[in-house]
């Protein structure tokens, strides 16, 4: 019940390139450990020593997927390349067959890609390459990129064959691709998905799809690839070339609410410090008087800290949560999925009784969440309690890598605040505006805004929501 009320990002990505001996099996492990925040039901490695390439995936998180022997399995070909994956299974289901990377042979030989994003044209290129006699044994639109880049290999030129596929791809895409001498880093032209490039000590280079998964195995962040910008990394060094520089910068503003961990820095925003932030401003929204500040574990807490450094309300702990619970954990009636509230957040009873409370969240989905909170409170002895999302009100599905509930499940998008109070049972509701998150993001015109104005950076979206809801 708690995780279907959260918004999820569909992928991490990860890539490796070392001239020099080093166990890149295992450091693509650690690295996609870090990423394990981005995608928890699949996860894959291939590497390649510029002969040779090896692969393995399977369905799972990534200490379920690799253990020791795994690991060294794949090093006996001693890499020199490597690309990996952690995926959440929206776009497409669960099976070992759509977990990525996807490898493919070609022409110039094998090829691996990883996507972080979602495709809006993935069907109709899916249909055209299909009826030009490809073949596709998966059903996730990244498919769709390798296969695309093995039709348009020309004079066996990868670079330009890469180039040519990602101009006629729409929507939001990070993406790292691997042949046997060569790691290729793409940023998509809205720069919508996060995607850095660090150095490692031994001059190797790592890409990723946050730069907390570069401190973990060493590397030194160098900077975030652009927008519209191809890396090409090789034996010759790194070349960096522009495939399309006309289009505005609208990179995903939930990077910073929520999705990606707060020790990571995306495009200069540190995240642990614009949550902070979006809880200083939410204070500046909503001044409310209170005894306790508590946070809806972990998602609320940085914000729910920031608010207490301005307003002066002590921050506490409100709310345990069990993080031991399986993902699989059985719940076979309603009464009993009503408790299961309880078994992954259970009030502090001895410091929460007659006192007001302000609980700060990230964000209200569907609101049943928190319906459920608000009541573990009052029944836990608090006098009243304020909720206050540290993001706008979510109106709008995302078409753009974020798995979203459809526009009539979301809570805001079907009813006043008034309604919205009343339904989750909390004494004040109020939200972040989209100038108080803005501002706590750098105050950057930079940001796509779409699941809170319907407004989304790519024209075939914005047609689709206008037939879809207005028309």
């Amino acid at each position: 019940m708690l995780s279907n009320d959260k918004l999820k990002e569909y992928c991490g990505v990860l890539g490796i390139f070392s001239k020099k001996p080093v166990s890149i099996p295992w450091l693509l492990y650690y690295g996609l450990f870090s990423l394990q925040h981005r995608g928890q039901e699949g996860t894959g490695i291939v590497v390649s020593n510029f002969k040779d390439i090896d692969q393995y995936k399977d369905v799972g998180s990534v200490g379920e997927v690799f253990n020791k022997e795994v690991l060294d399995d794949l090093d006996k070909i001693k890499p020199t390349i490597g690309i990996g994956h952690v995926r959440y299974s929206t776009a497409g289901g669960k099976s070992v067959e759509n977990v990525q990377p996807l490898l493919t042979n070609s022409r110039i030989g094998p090829i691996a890609i990883a996507h972080n994003g979602n495709l809006t044209n993935a069907s109709e290129i899916r249909k055209q390459l299909e009826n030009k006699g490809s073949n596709f044994y998966t059903s996730v639109d990244s498919e769709s990129i390798i296969n695309l880049i093995s039709r348009n290999l020309i004079n066996n030129d990868i670079v330009n064959a890469i180039k040519k596929s990602v101009n006629q791809i729409k929507g939001s895409f990070s993406l790292v691709i691997m042949i046997k001498d060569k790691l290729i880093a793409i940023r998509d032209p809205f720069a919508i998905r996060p995607l850095c490039l660090g150095k490692l000590k031994n001059g190797g280079y790592v890409v990723a799809s946050e730069s907390c998964a570069l401190d973990v195995i060493g590397a030194t962040f160098v900077r975030d690839i652009q927008k519209g910008e191809m890396l090409v990394i090789s034996k010759d060094g790194i070349k960096s070339i522009f495939y399309d520089k006309n289009k505005k910068q609208q990179t995903c503003i939930f990077e910073y609410v929520y999705f990606a961990r707060p020790d990571s820095t995306i495009d200069g925003i540190n995240c642990y410090l614009s949550r902070i932030e979006q809880g200083k401003q939410l204070y500046k929204e909503h001044p409310l008087k209170a005894d306790m500040v508590i946070c809806a574990p972990d998602s609320g807490m940085h914000a729910a800290i920031g608010y207490s450094q301005v307003s002066g309300v002590p921050f506490g702990v409100g709310l345990i949560k069990n993080r031991y619970i399986a993902r699989t954990f059985i719940k076979p009636t309603q009464q009993l999925r009503e408790q299961s509230v309880y078994i992954k957040l259970n009030p502090l009873k001895v410091n929460i009784k007659n006192k007001t409370l302000i609980l700060i969240d990230d964000s209200i989905v569907r609101g049943t969440t928190s319906h459920h909170i608000i009541k573990a409170l009052k029944n836990g002895g608090a006098k009243k309690v304020y909720l206050l999302s540290a993001s706008p009100m979510i109106k709008w599905p995302c078409f753009l890598g974020i798995d979203t509930a459809t526009r009539d499940q979301l809570m805001a998008a079907n009813n006043s605040l008034n309604q919205m109070q009343t339904k989750i049972g909390c004494d004040y509701l109020g939200f972040l505006s989209e100038d108080g998150l803005i501002k706590s993001c750098g105050n950057k015109k930079t940001y796509c805004l779409g699941c809170f104005s319907g407004k989304y950076p790519i024209k075939r979206l914005r047609l689709l929501i206008w037939n879809q809801y207005y028309r």
